[in-house]
């Protein structure tokens, strides 16, 4: 309500007008015929009444108080009007006053105090309306006020409930209107998160092979010209595969017609064996075996087992030199009811060797932490780290199971992953 005062105002002014009326109107005259205008109205009447309807325009910021000053107001005229009034003329009109008081008690308290309240006006105005109203005692409009203050604090009580639910579904709805746009940023947040992750694995893959061959072109330029010939030619495949890798990467965002649009790059094991020969012309020797790669595998699990390979083996090419051994191993794990997968890429270079290595193998690179991503987005673990007597092993288990939905704890976990290795 937007001017709840001058609301409050009007109803006063309403409630004011309609005590007069009753005021002035004998409900039987003795002559029969209207009584309207029939009843004296003593100076004593108007002052009151003039008391009540003005406090009942703060009955809303002081409920309890404007309750108070009408009981007084209602009981005085009440006492008043029987000496001043004959037992015929003799009616509690007055109490309209404490209706529309008692009203708002019930709408803006608790239950349990507009109960008390309620039950202690009827205790008090009812026997005060038989002992000073009409007479005999018995009359219907001395037996009405318990009704009257009954159906008031009843009606404010009601009032107070409907609005206590109205507020809740209210506070429900935009709760999840709150919870619906979190998710909404969590969702793009996490799409950010892995595009940059591809686009990351694709372009660190290429450009160091596309460096290396740059470096082996400029080396043997003028005294083995085929051999620079054929490393261009290398670089100009591993370019054109980086280009494709990501244009596919970046026409993700692009899909926006589709009904379902792919959520992955076409990248897996199946094209291991491109991946290694990359890493074979660039001067590294690399062993594989990897039974599990030409068996069916989950599409996720088959892009980030591809990917694991394609970081640890740029790794080992960066850090540990071109003249480095690299093992790659892909086998399944687990049992029956757990079954896994488990990629394990090794090599013999010197712990401190290449550039920067210190801060990549320890984890702090961003090769290693996107690793750690992939694999507790999966459920799985990752295991990096130095192998006693020199070289350096990455391991990553992903498990081959469907995973169940994920639960705020296991966000928490994988979140936490992000920043440790398992």
């Amino acid at each position: 309500m937007a001017h709840p005062l001058a609301f409050d105002a009007l109803i006063a002014v309403g409630v004011l007008l309609a005590a007069l009326c009753a005021f002035i109107t004998v409900a039987r005259p003795p002559g029969g015929g209207q009584g309207f205008g029939k009843r004296e109205l003593p100076v004593h009447s108007l002052v009151l009444l003039l008391v009540g309807c003005g406090a009942l325009v703060l009955r809303r910021r002081f409920p309890m108080p404007v309750l108070f000053v009408v009981s007084c107001v209602s009981l005085t005229e009440m006492i008043l009007g029987y000496f001043s009034h004959g037992p015929q003329e003799r009616h509690p009109s007055v109490l309209i006053l404490l209706v529309v008081a008692l009203f708002t008690v019930g709408s803006t308290t608790d239950r349990p105090t507009t109960w008390r309240v309620g039950l202690a006006t009827t205790v008090v105005f009812t026997p005060a309306a038989m002992v000073l109203g009409a007479q005999p005692w018995y009359q219907a409009e001395n037996l009405g006020v318990f009704a009257w203050t009954g159906l008031a604090a009843a009606a404010g009580e009601a009032v107070r409930s409907r609005r206590a639910v109205v507020d809740a579904i209210r506070e429900r709805a935009d709760r999840a209107e709150r919870t619906r746009e979190e998710e909404a940023r969590r969702r793009v947040a996490d799409e950010r998160m892995r595009i940059a992750r591809e686009l990351h694995d694709v372009v660190a893959h290429h450009i160091a092979l596309v460096n290396v061959q740059a470096g082996v072109a400029s080396h043997v330029m003028d005294t083995r010209p085929d051999q620079a010939k054929e490393a261009l030619a290398h670089i100009r495949q591993a370019s054109r595969r980086a280009l494709g890798e990501l244009q596919t990467t970046v026409g993700l965002l692009r899909q926006q017609d589709e009904p379902i649009a792919p959520t992955e790059p076409v990248r897996g094991l199946a094209v291991l064996d491109e991946l290694v020969d990359g890493f074979a012309k660039a001067g590294m020797d690399v062993s594989v075996h990897a039974p599990a790669a030409h068996e069916p595998l989950p599409s996720a699990v088959d892009l980030a087992a591809y990917r694991v390979v394609q970081e640890a083996l740029t790794n080992v090419h960066k850090h540990a030199g071109p003249e480095a051994v690299a093992r790659v191993r892909i086998v399944r794990g687990g049992g029956a009811a757990d079954p896994g997968l488990d990629i394990t890429v090794d090599d013999d270079g010197p712990p401190g060797g290449g550039t920067e290595p210190e801060g990549e193998k320890l984890g702090s690179g961003h090769g290693l932490t996107g690793m750690r991503e992939r694999a507790a987005a999966l459920s799985g673990t990752c295991e990096a780290g130095p192998v006693p007597g020199g070289g350096f092993r990455v391991r990553v288990t992903l498990p081959l199971q469907t995973p169940r939905p994920a639960e705020p704890e296991a966000a928490a976990r994988v979140t936490a992953a992000r920043g440790r290795c398992l």
